[in-house]
């Protein structure tokens, strides 16, 4: 195995900033509780609130449109079942939401818990061959369903792939015959110009940890208007829909990572674009190698996806033997699978997008950030190659199975 490690699973999780990580270990120092009403209390609340104006001022929302939760998963949670369980309340027959055939399990999970125990009618809508949302589709979708429809979740970028979805247009469209729109803002977040206000979304959920905050810390940015309900009781924070002791030490760390990256992200942007640019054009001299979602083009305001994404199928390759070998070389990498129960599942992203289960279960996820340099994309054309070969002979060699070694993308 080699001596140096290169990390290029930025997507799942980064390194966390130095800034956070000393904003965090400064709070952590500190004593109270922000709904107390004691001078220590007190004053924990206006770190707290100052940590909600930076936020909101990074991506064009008002601090009393933030909502700080434990991280994405809470967020989307708290946004789609939430905003169902309000829309519906006050209107019975809003039984249906949509969502893309595209959105991360945090989303996909919620609304399908919402069918199979609330009797919603979950609306999958299709995407087109570069994984970009058919707004036809939600054209159509509304025009018969609008009225019944209560929410609709379409992700700003793909954890898999990096394409970037039409949240605007998604917004005009739902908002025209009165639904709500939710975004899955993880990926988008710092990496892509991001404004709340000027979306015309409802809802954005983002997560600290993709950014440099330390995991359990994010936030879902919720319009003053729309109506949600809790999905935890207790204390009655945050606006009465996020119950909990709020933590002040990851609310400043989330402040600090996402203003820090909001501020950098054009420069860091163009940087990251010509490294992963350079990826793929060496994974892509592999024969058998396709990049999967829509072409690369310079990062610029008319970017098609993210600029730190490079999603690949593999031909004759399975996903747990790439990533083993280039984990061999010191590579750290994702498949474009998900897994339950230890067993490698094709990626419902590649599926969504037309390709076959065997493409759906042969794709490797390489993503850039913050610490990413010249030397991590290096080491991926010097590997790759090679690593290919072993894991075409590996399956042209092995013996039937029926499970397989587990990886999972966030």
């Amino acid at each position: 195995m080699s001596g140096t490690r290169h990390y290029l699973d930025h997507a799942a999780t980064t390194a966390v900033r130095p800034a956070a990580a000393e904003a965090y270990a400064e709070e952590l120092t500190r004593l109270g509780n922000p709904s107390s009403l004691h001078a220590a209390g007190r004053d924990a609340r206006r770190r707290l609130e100052e940590a909600r104006e930076r936020l909101a001022a990074a991506l064009d929302a008002d601090p009393a449109e933030v909502i700080f939760t434990s991280g994405g998963t809470e967020a989307d949670n708290l946004a789609v079942k939430g905003a169902y369980w309000a829309r519906r309340g006050a209107a019975p027959e809003r039984t249906r939401l949509a969502i893309s055939a595209v959105e991360h399990h945090a989303v996909l999970e919620a609304a399908g818990w919402l069918a199979a125990h609330e009797g919603a009618v979950l609306d999958t809508l299709p995407v087109g061959a570069d994984g970009v949302l058919d707004t036809a589709a939600l054209e159509a979708h509304l025009a018969a369903h609008g009225p019944a429809t209560a929410v609709v979740s379409v992700m700003w970028a793909n954890n898999e792939t990096g394409a970037l979805q039409p949240v605007e247009r998604v917004a005009a469209l739902a908002h025209a015959v009165g639904v709500p729109v939710h975004t899955d803002g993880v990926q988008a977040v710092g990496h892509v110009p991001v404004r709340f206000r000027g979306s015309g979304v409802d809802a954005l959920s983002l997560s600290g940890h993709k950014l440099g905050a330390p995991v359990g810390v994010g936030a879902l940015l919720a319009r003053r208007g729309l109506g949600l309900s809790p999905v935890e009781h207790g204390g009655g924070q945050e606006r009465g829909v996020r119950s909990g002791t709020l933590a002040v030490a990851g609310a400043r760390a989330l402040a600090v990572v996402v203003s820090a990256a909001v501020a950098e992200q054009e420069t860091e942007a163009e940087r990251l674009g010509v490294l992963r640019d350079r990826l793929v054009a060496a994974a892509l001299a592999v024969p058998g190698v396709t990049l999967s979602g829509p072409p690369v083009t310079p990062s610029g305001p008319h970017q098609a996806r993210l600029p730190g994404t490079a999603h690949l199928t593999i031909e004759g390759a399975d996903a747990d033997a790439l990533l083993f070998g280039l984990d061999m070389a010191g590579i750290d990498a994702s498949s474009g699978s998900a897994c339950q129960a230890g067993v490698q599942e094709a990626s419902h992203v590649l599926l969504a997008m037309g390709r076959s289960e065997e493409q759906a279960r042969s794709a490797l996820r390489f993503s850039l950030g913050w610490t990413s340099t010249a030397a991590d994309v290096d080491a991926v054309a010097a590997a790759l190659p090679g690593v290919v070969e072993q894991a075409r002979r590996a399956r042209a060699t092995r013996r039937p199975r029926t499970t397989t070694t587990a990886r999972s993308v966030s």
